[in-house]
C-alpha cells in the first residue's frame, strides 16, 4: 500500500506541496488529480523517490522512501507520461536491460514473457522500438513498469495521444493489475478515471481538497436529491402529481423520441421514489426509467477547484 502522511515541499518561500496526506490501499485503484500547477507532478516524483521532501513521510508498503529509496523503489513500478524507450532497441533487449537494471531476480524467461503477455506485446517483441504505433510503444512502458512485479504502479497520462481502441484496450489492462497491484492513476481524461478508478484524490494549490470515491464527493457536493425519471402518460397530469408531492422542489421536462413518455428532472429534499412510484403505478402510467442524477466527475472536479460549474458563470474565464 502507499500512504503519504503530511508531505510539504517548498522551492525557495513557493510551496509546491502543502502538507497533504492520503493512502492507497492493497488492491486499489486511486485517481489522482489536479489542474496544471497544483503539486500533481511534484508530489508523484516525492513517492517514486525522484524528489526529496522538504518533510513529511511516503511509505511503500511500510518503507519510508526517503530512509531506504532502494528498498522502497523495489516495489515501485512507474510509468511516466513519456515512456522512458530507447528507440534503437527491440522489445526483447530492452525488456531484458530493464530487468538487469532492476536487478530482478524472478526467472527471466517465464517473468517476461508473463509481462509480454499481460501487455500484449508478444507479437512485436523482436522489433525495434522505434517502428511501433503509438499504442505498442505505450504497452511496451507499461510493461517496464512491471518487470519484477512490483506491488505499487504508479502510471502518469498512461493513455494520452492513444486512439480510442488502444484506450478501451489499456484501461481494461489498467483494471486488472489493480486486482493484484496498488495503483495510482494520474489522467487528464476524468470519464477514463471515473470509469477505471476506486476513489479520487484531488489536489489544488498544493493542498489536497478531496480522497473519497466519485460517488460520495458527488452527494456530499450536490446538496439536494435530483432524480431522472421517464413516464410514459399526459404530461398535464403526470406533472400535477409529481408537483403535489410535498418534498418535490423543482421539476423541469422534456421530450424524449417517443411523443407519449416524458423524462422529468426532479430536485427535492429527500429521497421520493417510493412515491413516485405508488403516484404513478395507481394511473397505470409506466415509469420507463429511474435513476439518481450525480455529479460527473467532471462537475466533481470543476466544483472543488473552481467552486462553480461552466455554465453557470457564463464559460471558463
Amino acid at each position: 500500500m502507499i500512504e503519504v502522511k503530511d508531505l510539504c515541499k517548498n522551492y525557495g518561500s513557493n510551496k509546491a506541496v502543502d502538507n497533504i496526506s492520503f493512502s492507497a490501499e492493497n488492491g486499489e485503484i486511486l485517481g489522482f488529480l489536479g489542474p496544471n500547477g497544483a503539486g500533481k507532478s511534484t508530489t508523484m516524483n516525492i513517492i517514486t523517490g525522484f524528489l526529496s521532501a522538504t518533510s513529511g513521510q511516503v511509505l511503500i508498503n511500510g518503507t519510508d522512501v526517503l530512509e531506504d529509496p532502494v528498498e522502497a523503489k523495489k516495489n515501485i513500478g512507474y510509468l511516466p507520461e513519456i515512456p522512458p524507450l530507447y528507440p534503437d532497441m527491440t522489445v526483447d533487449e530492452y525488456l531484458n536491460f530493464v530487468y538487469d537494471l532492476k536487478k530482478c531476480k524472478l526467472p527471466k524467461r517465464s517473468h517476461l514473457g508473463e509481462i509480454c503477455d499481460l501487455s500484449r506485446i508478444s507479437d512485436v517483441r523482436k522489433r525495434v522500438i522505434r517502428n511501433l504505433s503509438k499504442g505498442y510503444r505505450q504497452r511496451v512502458g507499461l510493461a517496464q513498469a512491471l518487470v519484477g512485479n512490483p506491488k505499487v504502479l504508479i502510471l502518469d497520462e498512461p493513455t494520452v495521444g492513444l486512439d480510442p481502441k488502444q484506450i478501451i484496450e489499456i484501461r481494461t489492462l489498467i483494471k486488472k493489475l489493480g486486482k493484484n497491484h496498488t495503483v495510482i492513476l494520474s489522467s487528464h481524461i476524468l470519464p477514463e478515471v471515473q470509469a477505471v478508478c476506486d476513489k479520487i484524490a484531488v489536489i489544488n494549490n498544493g493542498h489536497l481538497i478531496a480522497d473519497d470515491t466519485a460517488e460520495n464527493l458527488s452527494h456530499s457536493l450536490a446538496h439536494e436529491n435530483k432524480i431522472i425519471v421517464q413516464i410514459d402518460g399526459p404530461l398535464k397530469e403526470v406533472k400535477q402529481l409529481l408537483t403535489a408531492i410535498s418534498d418535490v422542489e423543482s421539476i423541469y421536462e422534456r421530450k424524449t423520441a417517443d411523443k407519449s413518455i416524458t423524462e422529468y428532472e426532479i430536485s427535492s429534499k429527500c429521497d421520493i421514489r417510493r412515491e413516485i412510484f405508488k403516484r404513478m403505478s395507481a394511473r397505470n402510467y409506466p415509469i420507463l426509467l429511474m435513476k439518481s442524477s450525480e455529479l460527473t466527475l467532471e462537475e466533481i472536479f470543476l466544483k472543488l477547484t473552481t467552486g462553480d460549474f461552466y455554465g453557470e458563470n457564463g464559460g471558463e474565464e
